[in-house]
């Protein structure tokens, strides 16, 4: 049986890799992308895949969006009746201190890391609820704990547990399983990014390979109806001396 997922986040990181695993076993794929431009990549990178141009930073445009989409989604392909899981694996950050951070930087983050995911199930749950499928809520370590400089980011991922939480209770009766991962910190571009912000040296052999991280979604996924994963840690395995960050990793 081919399973249809909606996944946010495709153009790089977790989300990409998730897309390619779940391409290359013959499943169908319906990615989000922000513009025009970034939906032709994602069809040229994969193939035969549905895109919908809909921009996560404005929440309030995905109704219209997905709503055109029901109609005909990218390159012509209907956005189907059942959608078997919903990957979030979208997100930014922007790191800073309470004192310092301007409004604009907690607007931002709490819009793509956290309003949009919930407008976006709001929007796709009567398609989910008809496949009995799944919310998948690519979190990270900071949703569980918050750090020095980290405030608006941990914000938006902590309010993203809520959301996977009350989710679950709710949509449990319609047969919907929602599962929240929470990799430590990963050799992303994301991760390139946090360092540049942070002005430290980026060594990717010190944090989670991607793949791994993509793995852990794909047993969630693959797990058998009888049984839900609802949250799921993945922590840095154990590394020689030489490879261990010099001092805690806030975000893992």
């Amino acid at each position: 049986m081919t399973l249809t997922h909606v996944v946010t986040g495709a153009g790089s990181g977790i989300g990409r890799i998730v897309a390619g695993r779940l391409h290359a076993r013959g499943d169908r794929l319906v990615l989000i992308a922000r513009s025009e431009a970034r939906a032709g990549q994602l069809r040229e990178d994969f193939t035969g895949a549905a895109t919908i141009v809909a921009d996560l930073a404005d929440p309030a445009s995905l109704g219209a969006a997905l709503a055109a989409a029901g109609a005909a989604a990218g390159e012509g392909v209907r956005l189907p009746e059942e959608i078997d899981t919903l990957i979030h694996a979208a997100g930014v950050v922007e790191l800073g201190a309470v004192g310092d951070l301007p409004v604009t930087a907690w607007q931002a983050q709490l819009a793509v890391n956290l309003v949009a995911p919930a407008e976006l199930t709001r929007a796709l749950l009567p398609r989910i609820r008809a496949a009995r499928g799944q919310v998948v809520f690519v979190n990270s370590g900071a949703g569980l704990t918050a750090h020095p400089a980290w405030a608006a980011y941990a914000a938006s991922k902590h309010g993203l547990k809520a959301l996977a939480d009350a989710l679950r209770g709710e949509e449990a009766p319609h047969g919907v399983r929602v599962t929240s991962v929470y990799p430590g910190r990963t050799a992303t571009p994301m991760q390139v990014e946090v360092h540049a912000q942070e002005g430290a040296e980026y060594d990717p052999a010190r944090f989670i390979d991607p793949e791994s991280v993509a793995t852990a979604i794909l047993t969630a996924i693959d797990l058998p109806r009888d049984a839900v994963i609802s949250d799921l840690t993945v922590r840095p395995g154990p590394r020689p001396p030489s490879a261990r960050p010099s001092r805690p990793q806030p975000g893992e």
